[in-house]
């Protein structure tokens, strides 16, 4: 019997990886400067600041929702964390899981982190979790043919409700 793996090809993960190539070489870290932002402001992508940790939309999300918790620290790997900061990392991303659910009803989640450049991290300077909301289905064939994936929600938009379930979720 013969086995083989199905590939499905995503030539627009290549082209965000290189995107922060001169951002960074300016030695700039998207995520530092995303902390000093105010969550209010429908200008940025800001969620929710913690006390060691803020979570924020993702610029070029594989779904409507995908969020990034991230520690306040520019630190590049597990092992750096406090014993608070990884707490409170998991305690955000539960947050953030709820609201996502509140939000969109999705009918699952991947969450994760990506250590390391050979992982698929864009940004691997900075240590940051992903939580993407999945629905049956979810991937068709516009990444593979086109190369372009259809996110169906503005982020100005995604935005605004996260912000309001966040505060039903904290108050």
């Amino acid at each position: 019997m013969l086995l083989y793996m199905k590939k499905l090809w995503s030539p627009w993960r290549s082209k965000y990886i290189e995107s922060f190539k001169s951002e960074q070489s300016n030695g700039g870290c998207i995520f530092c400067e995303a902390a000093k932002h105010n969550v209010e402001d429908l200008q940025n992508l800001l969620i929710h600041k913690a006390g060691h940790t803020f979570t924020l939309l993702n610029m070029y999300p594989y779904n409507n929702g995908h969020l990034m918790i991230v520690p306040n620290r520019h630190l590049s790997d597990l092992d750096y964390l406090s014993r608070e900061e990884s707490i409170e990392i998991m305690e955000q991303i539960k947050i953030a899981k709820k609201a996502l659910a509140e939000i969109y009803s999705p009918q699952g989640f991947n969450i994760g982190a990506n250590l390391g450049r050979a992982s698929g991290a864009g940004i691997e300077e900075h240590l940051h979790f992903h939580i993407v909301p999945r629905w049956n289905g979810d991937t068709n064939f516009m990444p593979v043919l086109g190369e372009v994936k259809i996110i169906s929600q503005d982020l100005a938009e995604t935005k605004k409700l996260l912000l309001s379930a966040y505060k039903k979720l904290s108050g």
